[in-house]
């Protein structure tokens, strides 16, 4: 049996904006050799820590390192133990706005992109802001204040980066900015890594290539060595699907050329894509899934249907011995 975790959230029933449109995070562990379910596992923030006016509450991307599950919601950072999916820590800060991802760092602190805030902060065990990091590599607190708290404010878009992934090269530290289709080196911010062409999503690590998702259906490669990229592969040339394939957003690297990538229906947005189109989920044809991709061959191998579980977006993928 080869399992998987798929982390993400369930979506209220009625159709809103997108800071008020989930009401649980959820995260599915799944049989990818049987195509089954084999674990549900939700969550309910509480009250103190979300807006007071219709909160969305849903897992963003997560990270699994050394048994532990470690994800966050819009406010707020959760970390499991594995495979029993118990909760052995928490933490919640005013700060804390529309989180998108936390991973541990090298040194054992965590890294949390804080999205709301355009801004990435290394948080010891014990709650303490070591070091924050504006990505558009501009004073942290400019824009905001350190004396509000952010978790009682439901959105503070317009956003002027979006970061939405944090990732690490040897000790250094990324984060993958949408806005700009690009990824920042956060202690070195003269690199950057170029992609373009539309929204970015993940920055996942792999031997010596990292592996990006852009919302529109694509897979990027870049070179760990060169930061240059190596290909696009354009997942819709992949499938005979006629009609988008969804958000895409999320990826699993199986290896030799193999990866299992995430779609959500698409969502309606009050701030919508370049091409200016505003999407109604109703008419996206395709549920929100997990698709398996050989992409050296260009294969579509797979595909499991996820909105069966209740779970109607997806933001990371991972493998437990990740």
């Amino acid at each position: 049996m080869r399992k998987i975790y798929v982390i993400g959230g369930q979506q209220k029933d009625r159709i809103t904006e997108d800071w008020h449109q989930y009401e649980k995070g959820v995260v599915l562990q799944i049989d990818i050799d049987r195509y089954e379910l084999i674990k549900r596992t939700e969550y309910t923030s509480p009250p103190n820590v979300c807006p007071d006016n219709d909160p969305s509450i849903v897992f963003k991307a997560g990270t699994i390192s050394k048994k532990k599950l470690y994800v966050c919601t819009e406010t707020e950072v959760i970390i499991f133990s594995l495979p029993n999916m118990k909760q052995i820590d928490y933490l919640s800060l005013p700060c804390f706005n529309d989180l998108h991802h936390v991973r541990p760092n090298h040194n054992g602190n965590l890294l949390v992109v804080n999205t709301g805030l355009d801004m990435v902060l290394e948080i010891n065990s014990s709650g303490n802001v070591l070091r924050s990091w504006n990505v558009l590599n501009q004073p942290p607190w400019d824009r905001f204040s350190p004396n509000v708290d952010y978790r009682k404010i439901a959105t503070t878009k317009p956003h002027q980066s979006h970061p939405n992934f944090v990732f690490q090269i040897g000790n250094d530290i990324w984060a993958t900015r949408c806005l700009q289709q690009d990824a920042i080196c956060l202690t070195k911010p003269d690199q950057i890594i170029n992609i373009g062409g539309s929204y970015i999503h993940d920055g996942v690590l792999a031997g010596d290539t990292l592996y990006f998702t852009k919302v529109d259906g694509q897979v990027v490669t870049v070179d760990v060595q060169t930061l240059q990229v190596k290909n696009h592969y354009y997942l819709s040339l992949f499938s005979n699907h006629n009609s988008p394939l969804g958000w895409c957003r999320g990826i699993k690297v199986l290896g030799d050329d193999t990866v299992i990538v995430g779609f959500t229906r698409i969502r309606p947005s009050k701030y919508p894509l370049e091409d200016q189109q505003k999407f109604n989920q109703l008419d996206a044809v395709l549920p929100t899934r997990i698709a398996c991709y050989d992409l050296k061959h260009g294969k579509l191998l797979w595909e499991h249907e996820l909105e069966q579980y209740n779970l109607n977006a997806v933001f990371s993928i991972h493998s437990e011995d990740e």
